[in-house]
């Protein structure tokens, strides 16, 4: 996982079929970057679905959040729709996990993202991350208690 401090490295992915978002166009909103390894997967789905309902409550902090796997396009807007997600999921597709190595969070061995969170502040630092184990759900906990302290400071 890349150190608490970083500057969070800038990246452009395809959010719909013909729509990216890209880093840098967040500055000025806290970003919670949560990499999963599989749409449709049984812990991924239920993890997302905790994150969709808890938008409210990381709204409150200005916070956005991003789903980021290794899956396409077609797949995350078929995923989404099925879950109701409002939040974009990101396509780290091809260059395969290349977004995720940047971030330390690109399981090899699996070819997948690893199950793994980061907080960016507004100026684009990291201020949190986290890494779950494998087939385990982080729950939301962690990201709200990590809003609330950056606030404190």
């Amino acid at each position: 996982m890349l150190a608490i401090g970083t500057t969070a490295p800038e990246f452009e992915l395809y959010a719909t079929p013909d729509q990216k978002v890209k880093l840098s166009e967040l500055k000025g909103k806290k970003v919670i970057l949560a990499f999963y390894p599989a749409d449709w997967s049984p812990v991924c789905s239920d993890e997302l679905t905790i994150y969709n309902e808890a938008l409210k409550l990381f709204e409150k902090y200005n916070a956005q959040l991003i789903g980021i796997s290794v899956d396409s396009k077609w797949s995350h807007t078929a995923f989404s729709e099925q879950h109701h997600f409002h939040f974009p999921l990101l396509a780290d597709f091809e260059p395969k996990g290349a977004v995720a190595q940047l971030y330390e969070s690109y399981d090899a061995e699996n070819g997948v993202c690893k199950r793994s969170i980061y907080l960016i502040d507004e100026k684009g630092i990291i201020r949190w991350n986290y890494l779950s184990p494998v087939g385990i759900n982080p729950g939301a906990d962690g990201i709200l208690d990590a809003l609330d302290t950056l606030d404190k400071h």
